[in-house]
């Protein structure tokens, strides 16, 4: 049986009714990824033997008459999460060889599930990127077009995805990290809503893997399909067993429908501080008139949105102040900028030199736009806007990020002015997932993203699924460009 683009479910169903076995499927994926990616390289650090191994015992416990969630499942697992053995660098050539002890806790949840975990895939330096290349383990490229990103953060790990190494995959959300990959690799993804699931683990090399609450961070599922990803997220959700989870278990509410027809949404596709380019712009309308197809309510505007040009500058303020503190630039006398300039690039240099009192009344203007958030979901059940505003770009490798541009149908803005959409559902700590929406006109994927309310995240889920079967999902790029 081909299973390389198959969904998990296709495969747990297989599996149980012993049309194949976990030993056959690991051995068709390693297979794969030894003939296809050396071309891709999504997989930086593959652990074969080890793959091999947790097959045979998910066969011998099926055997027993076993059924875990994702039993006999090859999967892989972010480069930036600690595996017991393997080497855990986050890009970083300092860290080339620092292997922890522990498992990350959602690696021990994949094993406790589980999965059979075929390696780890590929990221940007220190994860600070929009694509995914570093000096120790080089670039990944997009299946779709081998001189374009797939993205980043979690490029390795979507690539992997579209490429058929697995069914399934873990990575990490702090600037659209697994939404933008998806978005760029015609996969699947899903930001959940801050703190839902454990993160302990997740951290650089440099620091110890101690429970923390992150500010805007979040692990996330990847996979081909919204229904995988939803198996995959009831998998990863829950507080860490050290702390909140003492006490705490995670409940999710279900979807507020299971209709199309009744869903209540607000569809975005213009932002104020960026233009939307004109491929993901019919992305976004594609999904819009899907929803208005099948009969759900659609709006275009609504006096309860907040503020989208002060939500950006916001998010820029929260996510540069923390990466400032986590990775020290050298000097802080080039980032003087004049207070009355507006612009994304002069708010990111102002939030280098962030204070803590300063921090604090960024935290505080964050929860005034929480609110409006639970005052809009109370009228609509999700909104539908773009995560990035281009399709992917062409890998760039310039040392100096902030020198760097995107270009939007011919017109260059800021590099990093396109966080702005992934940032919307960042900054307030909402769930979103990251759904294929049709292709550019020089064939590449393109995606949108639905935003829903703090811990339902099953609503945004349950309306990816929905629309799948309205527009179509994943298709695999066997008719690459090069």
């Amino acid at each position: 049986m081909e299973s390389s683009f198959q969904t998990a479910e296709e495969i747990i169903a297989a599996l149980r009714t012993g049309a194949v076995t976990s030993a056959e499927l690991t051995d068709e994926a390693i297979a794969r990824i030894e003939r296809e990616d050396e071309a891709i390289n999504a997989i930086c650090v593959p652990d074969f033997d080890h793959a091999r191994a947790a097959a045979h015992r998910a066969d011998q416990a099926r055997a027993r008459g076993e059924d875990r969630p994702l039993l006999g499942v090859p999967v892989t697992v972010k480069e930036s999460y600690d595996m017991a053995g393997l080497p855990t660098t986050w890009g970083m050539p300092e860290h080339r060889d620092y292997v922890p002890a522990e498992d990350a806790v959602q690696v021990s949840r994949l094993k406790a599930a589980g999965a059979v975990v075929l390696g780890k895939t590929n990221v940007p330096l220190g994860l600070q990127d929009i694509q995914s290349f570093n000096d120790i383990y080089g670039a990944t490229v997009n299946p779709w077009d081998h001189g374009r990103t797939p993205g980043g953060s979690s490029g390795g790990s979507a690539a992997a995805l579209a490429s058929g190494f697995g069914a399934l995959s873990i990575g990490s959300d702090l600037a659209g990290s697994l939404r933008t990959p998806a978005h760029f690799c015609g996969v699947y993804a899903h930001k959940p809503t801050l703190g839902l699931a454990a993160a302990r683990g997740m951290v650089p090399p440099s620091e110890p893997a101690f429970p923390a609450d992150f500010d805007l961070a979040v692990v996330g599922p990847m996979a081909r399909t919204a229904r995988d990803l939803a198996l995959l997220l009831d998998v990863m959700a829950g507080p860490d067993p050290l702390t909140h989870g003492v006490a705490h278990r995670s409940a999710l509410p279900p979807a507020r429908h299971e209709r199309l027809r009744d869903f209540r949404v607000l569809v975005l596709d213009d932002h104020p501080l960026i233009p939307t380019g004109s491929a993901v712009r019919a992305g976004v309308h594609l999904v819009a008139d899907a929803l208005v197809h099948g009969g759900a309510r659609v709006a275009r505007r609504s006096p309860l949105l907040p503020d989208l040009a002060e939500a950006a500058k916001l998010y820029m303020e929260l996510l540069i102040s923390g990466s400032v503190a986590r990775f020290p630039i050298d000097s802080l006398e080039q980032l003087r900028s004049d207070a009355d300039d507006q612009s994304l690039d002069a708010v990111r240099l102002r939030a280098m030199l962030f204070s803590h009192s300063d921090w604090m009344e960024a935290d505080k203007r964050r929860e005034a736009h929480r609110h409006g958030w639970r005052r809009l979901f109370a009228e609509f059940d999700a909104v539908v806007c773009p995560i990035t505003p281009t399709p992917a770009f062409p890998h760039d490798h310039h040392p100096n990020p902030m020198e760097r541009r995107i270009d939007i149908d011919g017109v260059e803005y800021p590099y990093f002015d396109q966080l702005v959409w992934a940032g919307l559902a960042t900054m307030p700590g909402l769930p979103a997932t990251a759904i294929p929406a049709g292709r550019s006109p020089e064939g590449l994927p393109v995606g949108a993203q639905l935003i829903g309310p703090m811990f339902e995240d099953r609503t945004p889920l349950r309306l990816a699924e929905l629309l799948e079967q309205e527009i179509g999902g994943f298709q695999a790029p066997e008719q690459r460009v090069r």
